[in-house]
């Protein structure tokens, strides 16, 4: 009977925010063990996880305070738009996934209105 072995991997992302003396976030970095010695700068980053017992999520939301309206308008379009790709995936459903991508649509174009207004 032949015997397999399980290999699993850990990796490992790392987060690290400077913050200023008011705890306003200066900068933000982060770093994954999957490519060592490099790391990436941001102006911002959402992290949410499923807690399993409460049927919640718990979130963490930091940005740097010099990241710009407008930035943080098109971040967050994005990011809507990955979830909306997520749930596409993990669930098949395809009336979930239309329904919000209308409303990522129908922000896309607010979005740029207000980028060629230069209200952002």
């Amino acid at each position: 009977m032949p015997c397999f072995a399980v290999i699993m991997r850990k990796s490992t992302i790392q987060i690290d925010v400077l913050l200023d003396q008011q705890n306003i976030p200066e900068e933000i970095t982060w770093q994954a063990s999957d490519n060592p010695g490099q790391i990436e700068k941001t102006k911002s980053f959402a992290l949410s996880f499923w807690d399993e017992e409460s049927s919640a999520i718990m979130r963490i939301d930091l940005w740097t305070k010099n990241m710009l309206v407008g930035e943080m308008k098109r971040f967050f379009l994005q990011s809507l738009g990955g979830m909306n790709e997520t749930l596409l995936s993990a669930t098949n459903d395809q009336e979930w996934h239309d329904e919000v991508e209308q409303s990522i649509q129908k922000l896309a174009v607010m979005l740029q209105k207000e980028e060629a207004s230069g209200n952002n």
